[in-house]
């Protein structure tokens, strides 16, 4: 069964972050990633950019707004795909993640469709 898990955190907190800091989190975090893909469970993943890079597209006004259209304490910071048994193996991988990078929240949703691309071209850092 696919699942997303959204990750939520401040962006006060993690960009605040020395690179050392930030670097020290990913590399903890590469260690869930490389064991999810040995076991053939991962999917899709992203580190969003700030929500201040973020355009919110308000569908009923067809009006276009600058940065995320929530308020909240709690960005919406990236997002991992993967392909686990049920409900109870993507908790698991969450709380891995949460061994790795502590704070904010993971938000888990059940996928119901999934339409892999082609891939993605490299990424070009634009901030």
């Amino acid at each position: 069964m696919l699942y997303a898990i959204l990750c939520y955190h401040s962006e006060a907190v993690v960009t605040a972050w020395t690179q050392e800091e930030d670097d020290a989190v990913m590399a903890k975090l590469h260690v869930v990633h490389e064991k999810l893909a040995r076991n053939g469970q991962l999917g899709p993943t992203a580190r969003l950019h700030p929500s201040k890079a973020a355009t919110t597209l308000l569908k009923n006004q067809d009006r276009v707004i600058d940065g995320p259209y929530a308020e909240t304490k709690e960005q919406l910071l990236g997002f991992y795909v993967i392909d686990v048994a049920d409900r109870d193996a993507a908790l698991e991988v969450a709380r891995d993640l949460t061994l790795a990078n502590p704070g904010g929240a993971y938000e888990l949703r059940p996928i119901s469709l999934f339409m892999p691309g082609g891939g993605l071209p490299d990424a070009v850092e634009t901030a």
